[in-house]
């Protein structure tokens, strides 16, 4: 009910600007217009056309898009939807003039039949198809925004999926690693098999609080990774030897959770750790990366490796940021950066197979609008000058062609602003920066 209201608010407002429209078409045309019974009574038939032929035409547009949705802005659907809001309009005028001449004004069914013409519903009928085609352009470029959003949290939602099934890797990866340690101590140093399976487990309650984060700060990892340096003292001694900072040098870095734990695994795994050959292992902070370093001394024969390790790192900060793990190997050493990621990194973008550069996504999207904007152009120059000949070989005593010409003009005043102008409302990066802040929100949900 208070939907019916507000379009029935709408659809006065619009008979009030059609009217007042006319009128100055009248006075430049040189009409003398007095402010007297026959203006009054015009004014109210002026919107009982704007009123019903309003109604009519949103109920038709809501009913074509709760049917098609998306679908009705294909060219069969769209040319379909014209057809029946061109004949809805019709015979809605048909009904009003039967109205106003028959039960008004009492002539007779056959008279109001033999007088009526097709000069009688150009004007109404012009109004009509003005309108209803602004509803159609307001809902084509409203479903797109919509789309555009849809699409967004698509690619976020693929994104997280993809995240979280990573994520999910590193539990049974974890365990599996640290029972082979286990096994190892058992058989190596059974004194210490029972402090490692105790301190496992508070390893391993930080590995189930941090299973749902996405984003860790470097001071929890760095903390977490010198309890995990513990546990790989208690199995190789003196053979290893760890170096590594307090604490981050900005608190609110960020990196992905148990990172250092798969580098710290994946040198030990790769290299030899002996008494003769320690292994050094250095953690520390480069150019708003973290680095993991070690000398190498690569081992032989390697067993078949689980394909997690530097994959899943790599994986995880794709789907984070652009800034990328890297890896440098030389001669003696062998290192592994990491990003550390503040708030200022937009999180969550998708990557595909064909990404294109942002300034060639924008200028490509840039080349459609200003093609959508010409086509608009040139129909704008066909189809005016048609109505004028309409209107001329019709009854040219009343110039309604205006309505036409200005309506549409002012649609393609809009368009042109959209294309050509680029801040302020719907400008070029409104729907930029309508995005962006709606990925902004999804980052923050995600980081809370």
């Amino acid at each position: 009910m208070l939907q019916f209201f507000k379009d029935l608010g709408k659809a006065f407002t619009i008979g009030v600007i059609v009217f007042l429209i006319r009128g100055i078409i009248m006075y430049l045309n040189g009409v003398d217009i007095k402010l007297n019974e026959y203006f009054y009574l015009d004014f109210v038939y002026n919107q009982m056309y704007a009123v019903v032929l309003y109604m009519a035409n949103a109920y038709v547009v809501t009913y074509l898009l709760g049917r098609y949705k998306s679908r009705l802005f294909k060219i069969k659907n769209l040319l379909l939807a014209a057809l029946f809001s061109i004949i809805v309009s019709v015979v809605s005028i048909f009904i009003i003039r039967f109205f106003i001449k028959v039960i008004i004004y009492n002539q007779t069914t056959m008279e109001f039949l033999t007088n009526e013409k097709v000069v009688n519903y150009w004007f109404s009928l012009t109004i009509s198809i003005t309108v209803t085609t602004a509803f159609y352009i307001f809902y084509y470029y409203k479903s797109k925004q919509e789309n555009k959003v849809k699409e967004q949290k698509v690619i976020a939602g693929t994104a997280s999926a993809k995240f979280d099934a990573l994520k999910n890797q590193l539990d049974p990866h974890f365990l599996f690693n640290s029972l082979n340690v286990l096994t190892s101590l058992i058989e190596e140093h059974p004194e210490n098999a029972q402090k490692f399976t105790t301190s496992l487990s508070k390893v391993y309650r930080y590995v189930l609080e941090q299973k749902n984060k996405d984003l860790v700060t470097v001071d929890e990892e760095l903390k977490f990774a010198k309890t995990y340096m513990s546990l790989l003292k208690m199995r190789f001694e003196d053979s290893i030897v760890f170096d590594i900072p307090e604490q981050s040098v900005n608190p609110e870095s960020k990196v992905v959770p148990l990172s250092l734990q798969l580098l710290l695994e994946n040198a030990v795994k790769h290299n030899i750790v002996t008494s003769s050959k320690p292994l050094h292992i250095k953690i520390y902070e480069d150019g708003g990366m973290l680095i993991v370093e070690n000398n190498l001394q690569a081992k032989q024969v390697l067993k078949k490796s689980s394909g997690v390790g530097l994959n899943n790192i790599k994986q995880r900060y794709q789907l984070l940021t652009n800034k990328q793990v890297s890896i440098a190997e030389a001669k003696d050493t062998f290192k592994v950066a990491i990003p550390m990621l503040t708030k200022q990194i937009t999180v969550m973008k998708q990557k595909t197979e064909k990404e294109f550069d942002d300034s060639y996504v924008r200028a490509r999207k840039h080349v459609e609008e200003l093609k959508g904007f010409y086509y608009n152009i040139i129909s704008y120059c066909f189809v005016i000058p048609f109505l004028i000949f309409i209107n001329y070989r019709t009854y040219w005593e009343f110039q309604w062609f205006w309505f036409s010409a200005i309506g549409w003009g002012i649609g393609i005043a809009f368009h042109a602003y959209k294309v050509f102008v680029n801040d302020g409302i719907l400008g070029r990066d409104w729907e930029r920066r309508k995005i962006e802040k709606f990925m902004e929100e999804e980052k923050n949900n995600r980081w809370n």
